[in-house]
């Protein structure tokens, strides 16, 4: 079993996840060490009451569930993201050049482009293979440096520190070692296929360091793509956590969905109806009357787990001066005045008092009123589903940086946080009134 959270587990994971295909199949092999049982979506699907199950879509988003032993009363759900900002490779091996191998790129989410700049790169995704009965999808990954995006040497650019407007079609392309070599015959033997099977790839770049302590005690970590593989590592541990008994009326169910970073408009993505497509098998396994249905519903709950912003040590001005975030501080609430985040004061307050009673301290975050602030998943999750929803996440430096900073003290207070959230009924009984078996 392997469903204890550890900072050592949650680093393993973050450096798995080198792509969204990565990061679904560590989630995966989690979920089965755990007893759970894959469900193909083109499958029937048979569910046994008690039982514990998972999907996934596209290869890059999951879904798990545990089965209600008798009447479905609702759902406990949690919801992460498998991507992060990267380059995308737009087509193996098309681009000319007399020096160099080079496979051109384009940006994929809002990133910190220079971040990228003069670090050892690797490649990660999958290739689609020609077998003799259709095409078959391998994850790849060249285990050392393939390539790096050079930075222009001060010499030749004089005004370089004074600040620079990026082209990413021009300034921040790759390079993949000497004219003549072949990313497609790279990733053909990672594959264990010729090079002409490959008929077409999903592939990134990914950076190379590990995950690591940091500090005078080893009280941060950093590593890439903590935003937002730290909130999906630590809620699969908080829901693996969760004492099974708490199941017997409410199905908890962890998702984790693909494209968070570009808009999560795609089948695999929040705004998708992944979701709903679940829970309604759920459901259709289930004897249920169309009110019962409704009040499962309604007295359902969903943690939108995406990082925060913490206080930075040089630019503490941009953080809004009644809610600081701070690094170490405790899982965080996400509030936003244009419903950017999903919280209202009733979720946000059943949360706390859930993570009040687990020993779990709570921080706010909100954007200053002169900044305008994204949006994240559960935004986008509410057009498909309707339940009441909180957001929440853990706060962080260099977000959507090549390498990011965060708390290993908040890793571990997020997991706590969300096994005593599935552990806790919740009830509605009207509107605007929560009962919390706490």
């Amino acid at each position: 079993m392997n469903h204890e959270f550890s900072i050592d587990g949650l680093f393993d994971f973050l450096n798995a996840g080198v792509s969204a295909f990565h990061s679904t199949a560590a989630a995966a092999a989690i979920l089965e060490e755990n007893g759970y049982q894959n469900c193909p979506e083109s499958a029937a699907w048979q569910l046994a009451p008690g039982g514990k199950y998972y999907t996934t879509r596209n290869g890059s988003a999951i879904m798990a569930w545990r089965m209600p032993k008798g009447p479905l009363t609702g759902w406990h759900a949690a919801a992460s993201h498998s991507d992060s900002p990267t380059w995308r490779v737009k087509k193996l091996d098309c681009a000319k050049d007399e020096v160099f191998a080079k496979a051109e790129t384009e940006g994929y989410g809002g990133m910190i482009m220079p971040s990228w700049l003069d670090r050892p790169l690797s490649v990660a995704g999958r290739v689609l293979v020609e077998t003799e009965s259709g095409i078959e999808s391998r994850l790849v990954h060249p285990d050392r440096a393939v390539a790096c995006i050079p930075n222009l040497c001060i010499h030749f650019n004089r005004d370089l520190n004074n600040g620079m407007k990026y082209n990413p079609q021009v300034d921040l392309q790759p390079i993949f070692g000497a004219a003549g070599g072949s990313l497609r015959a790279v990733l053909a033997r990672e594959a264990g296929v010729k090079p002409e099977e490959i008929v077409d790839a999903d592939i990134v770049l990914c950076t190379r360091e590990k995950a690591e302590r940091l500090g005078l005690n080893g009280e941060y970590f950093m590593s890439g793509r903590i935003d937002d593989l730290e909130c999906a590592a630590t809620t699969l541990y908080g829901f693996l956590d969760a004492a099974p008994e708490t199941d017997s009326a409410c199905a908890p169910v962890w998702a984790m969905f693909d494209n968070e970073e570009v808009g999560s408009s795609t089948r695999q993505g929040a705004d998708s109806s992944f979701l709903r497509d679940v829970l309604d098998r759920i459901l259709n396994a289930i004897p249920h009357s169309a009110q019962a249905q409704a009040q499962a519903f309604a007295n359902s709950f969903v943690l939108s787990a995406d990082n925060a912003h913490a206080v930075h040590p040089n630019f503490a001005d941009k953080a809004d001066p009644c809610n600081k975030v701070i690094l170490g501080k405790g899982v965080v609430v996400k509030v936003n005045a244009s419903q950017k985040y999903t919280t209202s004061g009733f979720t946000g307050a059943a949360f706390s008092a859930i993570c009040k009673k687990a020993g779990v301290p709570v921080q706010t975050f909100a954007n200053r009123a002169d900044v305008p602030g994204g949006s994240t998943l559960g935004n986008l999750l509410g057009h498909q589903i309707l339940m009441p929803m909180v957001d929440i996440g853990l706060g962080q430096l260099a977000m959507h940086s090549a390498m990011e900073t965060a708390s290993c003290a908040d890793a571990e207070y997020m997991a706590k946080a969300v096994a005593a959230y599935y552990n806790t009924p919740i009830f509605q009984p009207k509107d605007g009134e929560w009962k919390l078996g706490l």
